[in-house]
């Protein structure tokens, strides 16, 4: 097996990379604040992240866009239940609930 250093320059580049700006926030601390706009913006990082990891698992099957599907679907039924009534488990009793009559009520 041939260890080139490269690799570990990579490595430990990678590792400065991430480490850096993370640990940036615990050593600063208060002492810098970031700008409102900064802030205002930060506060929709866990909505984005959340819908970038559940997008393309309700829009795409089996590794292809179809927009009529039944996890869509589901999805939307639980969006729509979330926004009409603010129980956290509404969505989704009514998000399995549309998903499993599609799949085996239907044979969607």
């Amino acid at each position: 097996m041939n260890y080139d250093d490269s690799l570990w320059w990579t490595f430990l580049l990678i590792g400065l990379a991430t480490t850096l700006p993370r640990a940036s926030f615990i050593l600063l601390g208060a002492r810098v604040a970031l700008p409102p706009y900064i802030q205002q913006a930060l506060r929709y990082a866990p909505a984005a992240a959340l819908a970038a990891i559940v997008v393309p698992d309700v829009v795409l099957v089996a590794g292809s866009l179809q927009p009529f599907n039944p996890k869509l679907a589901a999805a939307a039924a639980a969006v729509a239940v979330a926004l009409l009534w603010r129980n956290p488990w509404l969505p989704f009793i009514a998000g399995m609930g549309v998903l499993l009559g599609l799949k085996f009520g239907l044979g969607w």
